[in-house]
């Protein structure tokens, strides 16, 4: 265990690994960081700060989002973002740096996947069906698919030596992990071979097979989906039959991929309870699978300034203002007595009724003070709901190695706004 490692900080993280991201993007075989995590968590922000960090030292990266809110292009200086990677202008990089973004158009890939690999007809047929249109715009698992398609699609290209996922928002760790197999599944499923028999078989024989073994299933699957779309569906599946084995393929590809030693996932989570049980749920399957985890990343963790005051203290003194309790609030030991306790400092200062708006602040501060005291104490009550949160994931898994981002005031949208996330993720932990 390195140092870094030992390291043990007063906010409810001691023992617990600091995960260190500047030597993870600045290593020539890390080419593939995949951001994941519940939705609403930072995964997008998290990604785009590791691409710019990483590409202003020196490497070429993408970055590849599935967010359809276009905050990462907003913060990037672009005006949209496709499916095609556009470069980042104003990146500081040395050594040939870059960043390049894209944002997944789920059906675009799958029409690329069918134009790359079907002859032009049989393409257009594809293209043109009913049941393709429904099946690569809204089945259930595609846009996962499509982002690992993608995903291996920009590793085969070589051009880039870093690329950031941003995985899609998913209700379970499973979606994630389980939509090639899923995709690759349908489409090579009893339901789809069954429907491709016919055509398989051929001729007068396939009639005579449609006719006798089949009347009885389509004329009730005719029932239940509608003519058209079965007829739309056995379409489908013939002009689709050749491209079935490299689904299956790439779907295996993608899967090795996703566990090679190039590879790296990033758990991101907020210190809220959820979010946090989400986590523990994408660590604990990715251990499953043999997926590379590097460790987690808490975004929006609150802190303070006067963290030794805490929330009983301040509430009690903000209670004695209140009540007039405090010592000094009505001069203290120096009021009534006379001309002979004034010192020569306070000799100097003008009596009150010289400092017209004084009389009014001297009303207005000791509220103030007891707002002030009140509004620390409910953030030392936030500290201490996410340190709770916090340890009781890291008494669960406590290898996993962890970064914190400090919350910020606003919300990020430029390149200074990535570079400052940056920079905490760098740090690992919250200043003690």
């Amino acid at each position: 265990m390195t140092e870094a490692q030992k390291a043990a900080t007063a906010n409810g993280l001691d023992a617990v690994p600091v995960l260190e991201l500047d030597p993870l993007i600045a290593d020539p075989a890390t080419r593939i960081i995949v951001c994941c995590g519940a939705g609403g968590v930072g995964k997008t922000t998290t990604a785009a700060a590791l691409g710019v960090r990483a590409a202003e030292r020196g490497r070429r990266v993408v970055v590849l989002t599935i967010d359809p809110a276009r905050r990462l292009a907003q913060s990037m200086g672009i005006d949209s973002l496709d499916n095609v990677p556009r470069k980042v202008e104003g990146i500081k990089g040395s050594d040939g740096g870059e960043l390049h973004a894209m944002m997944l158009d789920m059906k675009r890939t799958f029409d690329e996947i069918v134009e790359a690999h079907a002859d032009g007809d049989r393409a257009r047929a594809i293209l043109e069906n009913p049941f393709y249109q429904s099946l690569s715009a809204g089945f259930a698992g595609t846009q996962e698919y499509m982002a690992m398609e993608k995903l291996g699609q920009l590793r085969a290209r070589d051009e880039w030596d870093l690329i950031v996922v941003d995985t899609p928002p998913s209700r379970s760790a499973l979606d994630f992990l389980d939509a090639p197999k899923r995709l690759g599944s349908f489409l090579d499923g009893k339901f789809i071979k069954l429907l491709m028999a016919p055509a398989k078989v051929g001729g007068r024989a396939g009639m005579k097979f449609l006719n006798v073994g089949m009347s009885m299933m389509t004329g009730t699957l005719g029932k239940l989906l509608g003519g058209q779309f079965l007829k739309d569906v056995q379409t489908f599946v013939a002009a689709m039959d050749t491209m079935f084995g490299g689904f299956r393929t790439r779907a295996d590809a993608t899967y090795k991929l996703l566990q090679a030693p190039g590879t790296a996932f990033l758990v991101v989570a907020t210190p809220e309870r959820d979010a946090l049980r989400e986590a523990a749920y994408f660590v604990e399957r990715l251990a499953a699978e043999e997926m590379p985890l590097a460790g987690l990343v808490i975004n929006r963790v609150h802190a303070s300034g006067a963290a030794r005051l805490s929330a009983e203290r301040a509430r009690a003194a903000a209670e004695n203002i209140d009540e007039g309790r405090i010592v000094d609030q009505e001069g203290g030991k120096t009021a009534g007595r006379g001309p002979r306790a004034t010192s020569p400092e306070t000799a100097a200062v003008p009596p009150v009724s010289e400092a017209a708006p004084t009389a009014e602040a001297d009303t207005d501060v000791p509220q103030l003070t007891a707002g002030l005291l009140r509004l620390h104490a409910e953030r030392m009550q936030v500290l201490a709901r996410e340190q709770r949160t916090r340890d009781r994931f890291t008494a669960l898994h406590p290898e996993v190695a962890v970064a914190e981002v400090a919350a910020l005031p606003g919300d990020v949208h430029d390149l200074a706004g990535l570079r400052a996330i940056g920079d905490r993720l760098a740090t690992g932990r919250m200043p003690s």
